[in-house]
C-alpha cells in the first residue's frame, strides 16, 4: 500500500495510522476533514471492521460523514454526543506554540466547534505543516453571504488599522463559482504573509459583523502526531507552560 503513495501521502498515511492508537473502544471521536483526516478515517474504519473497535464518530463535514459511513464507522451528531473524548484532525499550519491555521478544506467552523467540545484535540500532519510563524497559508474566514462585500471591506480596513501592509482578502472559488460551506456560507481567504498575535487577531476578526468564524485555532491543540517523507513518525506534546 505505502509503495503506491507519494512521499507526502505516505507521511499522511503514517501519522494518521499512529493517531489511531489514541482511540479506544467506547470513545466518542471527532473526525476531521481533509486529506490527512481521510487516512485517519480509513484506518479507524479498518479497526472497526477487523478489530471490533467500538466507537461513535462525529464528522466535521458532509464529505467526512460520507467517507466514514462507507468505512463502517457508526456516526452520531455532536448534539447526540454532548461531549467527545478526542478530536483528531489535520492542519494547514502548526506554530511552535501549537496554534493552528485550519480551513483549507472549508470546514473550519464545524472543525472548531467539534474540537472545542472534546477533552483533547490531536493534530495529524506531515512535518511540512510545522512553521516558525503562522500566516504563509491564507487565513480562512467563514462569512455569511448577506452583505459579504461590505464584510470584506470591514475586514481589510481592520487589518490595515492594526498594521498589516497590503492585506488581500479573496473569496474562495470552486469550478468558477464561489465556494459554499456546509453551512451555506462563503470563505474569505486572508493573505497576510505572517501573523504575530494569533489570540487577539482571532478574537477581533470574529467581532466583525458577517464573520462567522476564523481559521485560527488558538490554545486548542495540545498534541501533534507528525510524519516526514522518510517515514519517521513523532508525537509532540505542547509544554504545559508553552
Amino acid at each position: 500500500m505505502l509503495t503506491d503513495l507519494s512521499p507526502n501521502e505516505r507521511a499522511k498515511y503514517l501519522c494518521a495510522e499512529k493517531a489511531t492508537e489514541f482511540v479506544e473502544s467506547g470513545m466518542k471521536v471527532g473526525l476531521g476533514t481533509g486529506s490527512t483526516a481521510y487516512w485517519l478515517i480509513k484506518h479507524l474504519g479498518q479497526k472497526v471492521r477487523e478489530r471490533d473497535l467500538k466507537i461513535k464518530g462525529v464528522p466535521t463535514s458532509k464529505k467526512t460523514a460520507e467517507l466514514a459511513e462507507r468505512e463502517g464507522i457508526p456516526l452520531i451528531t455532536l448534539d447526540q454526543a454532548g461531549w467527545l473524548d478526542v478530536t483528531i484532525d489535520g492542519a494547514d499550519e502548526i506554530s511552535p506554540s501549537f496554534n493552528l491555521i485550519k480551513g483549507g478544506g472549508g470546514a473550519h467552523l464545524r472543525e472548531k466547534i467539534v474540537a472545542m467540545a472534546s477533552d483533547q484535540m490531536i493534530v495529524i500532519a506531515d512535518t511540512s505543516k510545522k512553521v516558525s510563524e503562522l500566516g504563509s497559508f491564507p487565513l480562512p474566514l467563514e462569512v455569511i453571504q448577506y452583505g459579504c462585500e461590505s464584510t470584506k471591506i470591514q475586514v481589510i480596513r481592520y487589518l490595515v488599522e492594526i498594521g498589516y501592509k497590503d492585506p488581500r482578502a479573496v473569496f474562495r472559488s470552486l469550478e468558477g463559482e464561489r465556494f459554499i460551506t456546509d453551512e451555506g456560507n462563503l470563505i474569505l481567504d486572508l493573505h497576510l504573509n505572517s501573523i504575530s498575535d494569533e489570540d487577539n487577531l482571532s478574537t477581533d476578526l470574529n467581532l466583525i459583523p458577517g464573520v462567522v468564524e476564523n481559521g485560527l485555532f488558538v490554545n486548542i491543540c495540545k498534541c501533534a502526531v507528525l510524519a516526514d517523507e522518510n517515514e519517521q513518525v513523532t508525537v509532540e506534546l505542547k509544554d504545559s507552560d508553552g
